[in-house]
Order: C-alpha cells, then structure tokens, then sequence
C-alpha cells in the first residue's frame, strides 16, 4: 500500500457519509476521492474509482451496498477492501463484523479483512452489554432478554433530520413495534444469545446521543450474582480500552444521552438493588460516533494498517 491511504466513501452525502469524512480530515495519512454529484450513481464511474483507490466505505442502503459490493468484487485482486456501513452484510459470516472490542482478537481481525461490516448504533450498546456476560457463564445465552433504547433523530435519516428540525418533530416516539428491526439479527448473533430478544427503540427530538438499556433479574442468572459483581466482569472485560469505559453508576440514578456528544467513547454502567435482585444495564454512546462515523473510521483505520490491532 502507498504511504496515502486512497479511500473513497459511496454515499458520501450522508449522516454517516458526512461524519466519516468530517473525521478523515484529521489523519493525513488518507486521502478521500470523490466522485461528481452527477456520476455517483454511475456504475462504470464507480468502477473506475474503485479501481484507484484501497479502500471503499458503503455509506448507502442495503440494495445499493450490494451493487457496490458486487462492482468491488468483479474488480478481482485489484478491487479495494470494503468496509460496509448499511444492514446488508452485517450478519454474513465472509464479512468481519466491525466492533473491534466485541471479543479478544476482534481488532486483528478486522485488520486481516479485505471485507468489514461496520455495526449499528443499536446493537453496539447491546453487544457490549451482554456478550461479556454470555461469555463469563453468568448470563445463560437463552434468557428472556429485553433491549430499551432511545436515539437522537440523528439515527433516522435525512427525512427524519428534516422533519425535527425543520418542523419540531415529536418529543418522543417508539417505533419498531412490529418486532422486526433491522438491527434484531446482529444484536442475537454477536450476543449470543439463543432466544430471540424483543428490541424497543425510541426517538427523542434531541441532535444527537443515544442509551441503550437492559433490564434483568439477578435471580435468573448464573452464580447469584450481585450487581457489582456484573460492574466486576464488564470492568474487567475491556480493562485497557482506548474507546470502552465501564463507569460506576451515577449516584442520583438518572442519565442523559447526550454526554459523549461528538466523542468515539462507549460508557457502560450497572444499576442495581440487590435486594430486589434486579439490575440495569446501561450504554451510552454518541450514536454518530461510536454508533457509525467514528466506528467506521476506528475500522478503517485498521485495515489500512494505521491502527495497531491492539490499540
């Protein structure tokens, strides 16, 4: 690879679009080619930018993502790494999946692949919740998980965008009450988890921001834990991380999405009563952050070899 790492973002126009470029800006090491509005939807333009540059970022719905995919792999051994922004290959066991702190191993991963799919908003929260817990034996992999989360209208496309700030939009609103989001598959696969869980999110008329929450019995897990005990693994499970903090619960027992506002930080907390046997487990990310732009580039950066695997 050259000492400029080439990329190009399909779909550059959009919040993520946007966000990652916004941060490319900072590493001189990478290079950002761009096509004119008027070819972006171009095939033969798209090929032949593919072929000048080592990277491709697919910031674009799921049908469109696998065009690009398949413009990418018809290039053979001269096609770019792609690293996948939308839905569409989330859940393909030939793609990496693009949370590098999911497991031990997960960054040098993502650094060996040609082929990355960067994760939603949704489920980094929950993964980094629950998957350290399957892992440890304490959460049995089939417990009737319930997943609450509430995101800044940021995470809803431009007509979203729009509708907020153009007209106000609701204070609040669930959504995705037919049970069937997009982000379900790979919030059950990189869980681990054996039952389906039911996802609630919600929208608040706030830019940016999001929590993840999860409630749970401690009575129903394994060992008899105490809610510092969950605090304990989760602590030391991503002891060492540069972007995932466990933090010890807020002393008034309340907590605000938009506190790590345009940061790449991840706080993980645990609520508890011991008495009632009952917890919360809680995530809170910037969901343009963490949650998209600042984990795509977190990825980006390693498969060009400008991030140590271990870092």
């Amino acid at each position: 690879m050259a000492n400029t790492a080439r990329v190009f973002i399909d779909g550059e126009a959009g919040t993520t679009g946007l966000g990652i470029r916004e941060r490319l800006r900072a590493l001189p090491q990478v290079e950002v080619h761009s096509l004119p509005e008027a070819s972006r939807k171009d095939p033969a333009a798209r090929r032949d930018i593919m072929r000048e540059v080592d990277l491709v970022v697919l910031c674009l719905p799921d049908e469109a993502a696998l065009q690009s995919t398949a413009i990418a792999d018809a290039l053979g051994s001269s096609g770019p790494k792609l690293l996948d922004a939308s839905t569409a290959h989330r859940v393909d066991p030939s793609w990496v999946y693009g949370f590098a702190e999911m497991v031990p191993g997960q960054a040098a991963r993502i650094a060996a692949s040609h082929r990355v799919a960067n994760p939603g908003c949704y489920p980094t929260g929950g993964i980094a919740l629950l998957r350290p817990l399957i892992e440890a034996g304490v959460l049995p992999a089939d417990y009737p998980i319930t997943v609450n989360a509430v995101s800044s209208y940021s995470g809803g496309g431009k007509a979203m965008v729009t509708a907020h700030e153009a007209g106000g939009g609701p204070a609040f609103e669930l959504y995705g009450l037919g049970l069937e989001h997009k982000h379900l598959p790979e919030l059950q696969v990189y869980s681990k988890l054996t039952r389906r869980p039911i996802f609630a999110p919600s929208i608040g008329h706030f830019r940016q921001g999001m929590l993840v929450s999860i409630p749970l019995h401690l009575d129903l897990l394994n060992g008899t834990p105490k809610s510092s005990d969950l605090h304990a693994l989760l602590a030391a499970y991503y002891a060492g991380s540069r972007l995932v903090h466990v933090m010890p619960p807020t002393p008034d027992g309340k907590l605000e999405p938009e506190a790590l506002n345009n940061t790449d930080v991840m706080e993980l907390r645990v609520y508890g009563h011991d008495g009632h046997r009952q917890a919360v487990l809680v995530a809170r990310l910037d969901n343009l952050g963490k949650g998209a732009s600042g984990a795509a580039v977190q990825n980006l950066t390693l498969m060009l070899g400008l991030e140590t695997a271990d870092a």
